[in-house]
Formats: structure tokens, C-alpha cells, sequence
């Protein structure tokens, strides 16, 4: 039974901190992902796709706002997109769409919707900062903190266990919702007037690393164990001088051996939500299916543990789209895309316009092989400790800037896969970093940040000033800053 409007129905699969090259899709010869695999196998996949914020709260407003952190407003971990902010969900709804989201969204403000015309599963909920009344009033007179501390990544690494956890549970109840919900939807019905977007977002392989025991033992001696020492630099470095992580490989093997097996659990819970389309009689392919994750998981490499960095462990995130007859089999692209390019993706692939002021460019010239106008451009950014810290990868070269008065950080992916060696002073690099400085100022960061800025300002995939020098698009205003005119 096909969807007979004109719009195609569209399922998002999501995880959480799934880095990019643990799956077999991904080049991963251990983990079992054969449905991803499969997915992946039928579609094309985007092999340097970077997230816009390598931390969960901004990643996923910013996917959803198809916008980057700065020009969306939602930089750091307790920051929300304003109340009726126009999502893709929201674009979608407006334009006949039934949009259903059963998982995680991971807004923190007042508006728990966002766009989605239904929420299936937990994680609809209204923090109690924003709570007015009786509600916050008996919540502090219980003398409880607002916000639970979160645990340090040694506790997280020793805490590795074989047992059915709090993630296990949601992500469990998340796809049972989605499938009650599938069933239905799709029965006794022979064709629907309005097609569906339907996003089902897990909250695995995120921490705590839980996996049952068979997984675990299955896993245990294939895992590979990350040792390096931390880099010398007062960033990279810092994670072991505030949160240090004192274990002995066999804990760093056991947490490793528990994310494995985390990322086999979403690859089995995703295929039950297919078996469930095809039971209620659906074609797989005459949907769009994308599946993708909101930042990696360090995993020890580097001596970091979870994410908030900018090396590609970390910040470069899994990501493909299927659609036969539209989008082709097989395709690899190596060029450097970001999450916030679903947004126009999605607009083009349904037929519908996507809005002006986005950070967002449709990939499709780079599905169907014309790459010429593509920048080739990522930009992240996170706000740590009141600093902006921001990432603009080029081609192969990956600029981080962190402060005035912390050393800069460009790594040549080229001669240096495994991001050992920061070239940020070598000669022969001098003119690249004064066009990643200029690039910078253009984004608003820096001390000669643009006051005016108002977003990256591209434009059929081409950013206002190329890397290579010469200015190639002028921003117009930004209709955007007053979300609540859509």
C-alpha cells in the first residue's frame, strides 16, 4: 500500500553519540549493523558529514532549525530554540504532512512540540525551570536540585555494565510506541490524503554503556583499545585535567565491548520498525529513509571520553539517505556536508521550497554527481566554559579556533588521518590560516568577529567568502530572527 499523494512519506531513524566508524556501513568489520548496512547498501552515504555542535542539545536544534548555533541562538547545553521556532518539522506540518516523532527530541523549553503534530513515547516533558507555581514550589520544598549533576566519564567507563538499563528501557518503549502507531495508522486503509513524516529517535548508544551478555562476551576480545595520551594543548588536553578518566584497559575493553553492543541493539530495533512498515503493507521504496546520529563518542581515543571535541571521533557523525529511483544505490560522497543540509535536503526531495536564512544546502547536486558549486564547507561550534570554540573543516584541512589566548589548531586530514599534529604554525600553512581567520571573522567569532552577522550566508552549497579567497555571495536580510512570523 504506497502513499498516493504527491509527497513521499519520510522516515528519520535517529541515534545518540553514535561516532561515525562503528558501523559496517561505516567501515566497522566487528559490530553487527546489518540492517543500517543494508539501508546504507541501497542508498548513498555521506562519508565526511560533521555535526554543527559535537554536544546533544544544540546538534539536534540545529539539525531541526537547519541553522548553526550561532544563528539559531542554541550554543550550549541548557539552550532552546524560541517557542514556534520554524523547524523542519514545522515547514512540513504546514505543508500537508502528518509529522510524528516517538523518542527523543531533547528540547528543554516550553514548547515540547517544535512542529511535531504528535509525540508517540517519553521525553515530552517541560524542564521545571521553565515551571511556574505549585508544581516548582513542592518541587524545591523537597529540597531537590533543579538538575542532577552529571556522572564523570571515569564513573561512566567503570559503570559499563551487563544489565537492561534506563536507555534500554526508553529506547524499548520508543519503538513499541512507534510500531503501535505504524499499525494503526496503516490499517484498513487503502490510501491516505496526507503522507507522514515519521522520526524515531533513540536514545543508545549514549551513556550509560549498558548491553546484555551475550553481546558483551561476544564483543569483549574484538574491540580495539584506545591508549594515545592526550595532545598537548589546553584544550584537547583538558579533559583529563577536569574530569580525569584513572582506569585500566580491561575498563576502558569492558565500556567499549558495552557500546558495541549498544549499536547492535539500535540496528536490531530498527529493523523491527521496517518489518512493521512492510507488515502493514508498506513499499520501503517509496520512502525516504534517512538515518543518521546527533555527534560520535570519543571512546578513549585521544584520552577523551564522550564527545565535545573536535576531533572526527567526536564531531564527524553517520549519515545516509535512501530512496530508490530517486536517490542512487551504492553512491559515496566524500564530500564535507552537515547535519543542518537535511533541512533543504528534505525540502527538495518532497518538492516543497525550502525557507530563506538557513545554514542549510540541499545535497542533491552532490547525490546526482555535480559537486562544482559545493564549498565543501562544515562549521561546529560549542560554547564551553563561556568560550566559543569552533571547528571550520575545508577540503581536508580542519581549522579549531578556541580563544585569543589559546594556541589555534589546524589539522591536514591528508598527512595526518589520525589528527596528531597541530600544523597551525608550520610555514607552509601560513596562508590557509589567514583565509580560515577571515572565514572566521565572517561567522561572527573571534576579535574581529562580524557584529552584523546574521548566518553563513550560503547559497546553492557556495559560502559569502570561499577558503580559497574572494567573496562569492551577499547576505540578504534574515527573515528568520523573528521566528514567530512562519
Amino acid at each position: 500500500m504506497s502513499n498516493n499523494s504527491c509527497y513521499p512519506n519520510i522516515l528519520i531513524l535517529m541515534s545518540d553519540e553514535h561516532r561515525a566508524d562503528l558501523s559496517g556501513f561505516g567501515g566497522n568489520s566487528i559490530v553487527k549493523t546489518p540492517v543500517l548496512d543494508c539501508l546504507a547498501r541501497e542508498g548513498t552515504v555521506f562519508d565526511n558529514a560533521y555535526t554543527p555542535s559535537p554536544i546533544c542539545v544544540p546538534a539536534r536544534q540545529c539539525l531541526m532549525s537547519g541553522q548553526l548555533p550561532k544563528t539559531c541562538g542554541c550554543d550550549g547545553s541548557w539552550m532552546d530554540l524560541a517557542p514556534g521556532y520554524p523547524t523542519f518539522s514545522r515547514r512540513f506540518s504546514q505543508n500537508a504532512y502528518n509529522t510524528v516523532c516517538s523518542g527523543k527530541l531533547h528540547h528543554i523549553g516550553t514548547d515540547q512540540m517544535q512542529g511535531w503534530t504528535q509525540r508517540l513515547a517519553p521525553d515530552a516533558k517541560v524542564f521545571v525551570k521553565y515551571q511556574e507555581g505549585l508544581l516548582k514550589e513542592a518541587w524545591l520544598a523537597q529540597d531537590q536540585p533543579l538538575t542532577r549533576g552529571r556522572p564523570t566519564n571515569e564513573s561512566i567507563v567503570r559503570g559499563a555494565s551487563v544489565e537492561f538499563g534506563k536507555h534500554q528501557w526508553f529506547d524499548a518503549h520508543a519503538v513499541d510506541a512507534a510500531q503501535h502507531f505504524i499499525q494503526s495508522y496503516f490499517s484498513e486503509r487503502t490510501s491516505r490524503c496526507r503522507p507522514l513524516m515519521l522520526k524515531v529517535s533513540l536514545k543508545q548508544p549514549h551513556y550509560p554503556f549498558c548491553t546484555d551478555q551475550k553481546k558483551f562476551d561476544y564483543y569483549y576480545s574484538k574491540v580495539p583499545v584506545y591508549t594515545e595520551k592526550p595532545c598537548q594543548h589546553p584544550v584537547l588536553s583538558q579533559s583529563q585535567a577536569e574530569d580525569p578518566v584513572n582506569v585500566t584497559p580491561d575498563e576502558i575493553r569492558r565500556a567499549t565491548a558495552t557500546y558495541y553492543g549498544m549499536v547492535e541493539t539500535i540496528d536490531t530495533h530498527f529493523g523491527e520498525l521496517l518489518g512493521t512498515l512492510r507488515q502493514c503493507g508498506q513499499d520501503l521504496d517509496d520512502w525516504i529513509i534517512v538515518y543518521l546520529s546527533d555527534h560520535g563518542e570519543m571512546l578513549g581515543q585521544h584520552g577523551i571520553w564522550e564527545k565535545t571535541r573536535f576531533y572526527d571521533a567526536s564531531v564527524r557523525v553517520p549519515f545516509f539517505i535512501r530512496w530508490p529511483g530517486q536517490i542512487p544505490a551504492g553512491k559515496r560522497v566524500e564530500q564535507n556536508v552537515s547535519l543542518c543540509d537535511l533541512y533543504a535536503t528534505l525540502c527538495d526531495l518532497s518538492g516543497l521550497d525550502a525557507p530563506p536564512g538557513l545554514d542549510s544546502r540541499t545535497l542533491l547536486p552532490l547525490v546526482r554527481g555535480d559537486a562544482l558549486e559545493w564549498s565543501n564547507e562544515v562549521v561546529s561550534h560549542i560554547n564551553r566554559h563561556h568560550r566559543d570554540h569552533v571547528m571550520i573543516k575545508k577540503d581536508h584541512l580542519k581549522y579549531q579556533y578556541y580563544g585569543e589566548d589559546i594556541p589555534e589548531v589546524l589539522f591536514d586530514l591528508n598527512a595526518d588521518p589520525a589528527e596528531l599534529q597541530n600544523v597551525a604554525l608550520e610555514p607552509e600553512y601560513v596562508d590557509i590560516m589567514g583565509r580560515f581567520r577571515r572565514r572566521l571573522s565572517e561567522l561572527g567569532y573571534g576579535p574581529h568577529g562580524d557584529p552584523n552577522y546574521i548566518n553563513a550566508g550560503y547559497s546553492s552549497g557556495v559560502p559569502e567568502s570561499d577558503i580559497s579567497g574572494g567573496t562569492l555571495w551577499s547576505a540578504d536580510s534574515n527573515p528568520w530572527l523573528d521566528p514567530m512570523t512562519m
